[in-house]
């Protein structure tokens, strides 16, 4: 009996991981406006002057919105420049924060801009991190199995579709402030962050550990 038991486990989750295979496009705005704001933030925070805003990835970094909805989430993106609400990193740069994928709490994924532009979510690393953002967060909408099963699904797309060798939570990136990955020109300018939480990073590497990722760099 527990060897069925242990059979009809390892089959629901590999089912619940296999049956989240769409992708849905739902763009942000990405203008001219954005394009150029893109290109500054590139030139004036990574000393990276380019004619387009594309990156190479090399990581994949793992959020929550701390927003409830999706289509509050959708909107925190979606427009070029900061709202009002973001008063913190205005002074660093006008470009609206932004991610490639946008994971609702039912585990829809939905795809918020090309995955090789550069995305603001991740201080030091947009020039080569894909940014996964997932609903929620808070103690009210904590992330759902759902959102788990989809975060691993889409690190392991990213991972054949390109050379990634890092994925790490939001809450790890200072831990690149000495890599050589890290171009960011301001040693003042860091935001503290705890998301998406140890627990669900385990989860992901576990799930994904054939792919060899390399580890953390120590602080």
């Amino acid at each position: 009996m527990r060897r069925i038991g242990l059979i009809v486990f390892i089959i629901s989750v590999i089912w619940s991981c296999s049956v989240q295979k769409t992708i849905v496009d739902r763009p942000i705005v990405f203008d001219e406006e954005r394009i150029v704001l893109t290109k500054e933030y590139l030139s004036q925070r990574y000393n990276l002057e380019q004619e387009t805003a594309e990156i190479v990835p090399k990581i994949v970094v793992l959020h929550w919105t701390a927003i409830p909805t999706l289509k509050k989430s959708f909107e925190a993106f979606e427009k070029s420049t900061l709202p009002n609400w973001r008063p913190d990193i205005e002074s660093v740069s006008g470009l609206n924060v932004s991610s490639h994928f946008l994971v609702d709490q039912d585990g829809t994924i939905y795809r918020l801009m090309p995955e090789t532009t550069m995305a603001r979510h991740v201080i030091g690393l947009n020039h080569c991190a894909i940014g996964v953002e997932n609903v929620g967060g808070t103690k009210e909408t904590p992330l759902t199995r759902k959102q788990l099963n989809a975060n691993i699904f889409l690190v392991e797309y990213l991972a054949t579709k390109y050379n990634i060798e890092y994925v790490i939570g939001h809450q790890e990136y200072t831990h690149f402030e000495r890599h050589p990955l890290w171009l960011e020109v301001d040693d003042g300018y860091r935001t503290e962050k705890t998301d998406p939480g140890m627990d669900f990073m385990k989860k992901v590497r576990k799930a994904t550990k054939r792919f060899n990722f390399k580890p953390v760099p120590s602080k």
